[in-house]
């Protein structure tokens, strides 16, 4: 026959807190932020765009090409040339469309400007806008 009783397996089921919840809350809060999370796309290349003072934010669904000071095209850090601009352009636009950004380098020719811009508008872009630096910034 027993004298004492035995506390410890009581206590220890009382004086415990029950993570699990606080751990399902957290995984569904972090599920919720991957999946409304947006990317910011980026070219990949380092082209130093010109300044202008009536630059407006476009959407951030887009499609970029970058052009250096060398005169290579790029989209999605590769090089594509000016060849590929209207069939990825043409190919971007059948799901849905895009206003296409081209990110030129303040000393890319305007001649090469002007035919990537021509290139995107005969792939059925809807707008085309040039990348360019806040003045003063």
């Amino acid at each position: 026959m027993r004298r004492f009783r035995d506390f410890s397996n009581e206590d220890a089921a009382e004086g415990g807190i029950d993570m699990s919840p606080m751990i399902d809350c957290v995984f569904i809060l972090l599920i919720f932020f991957i999946v409304t999370t947006t990317f910011v796309e980026e070219t990949g290349v380092d082209v130093d765009k010109p300044q202008a003072a009536a630059g407006v934010s476009l959407q951030k669904n887009s499609v970029m090409f970058a052009l250096t000071a060398e005169g290579e095209v790029y989209f999605d850090s590769k090089p594509v040339g000016i060849a590929a601009v209207r069939s990825i352009v043409a190919r971007k636009m059948l799901k849905e469309k895009q206003p296409v950004i081209v990110q030129a380098d303040q000393a890319a020719s305007a001649g090469m400007l002007t035919r990537v811009i021509d290139q995107c508008k005969l792939g059925n872009a809807p707008t085309v806008s040039i990348a360019t630096r806040k003045a003063g910034s």
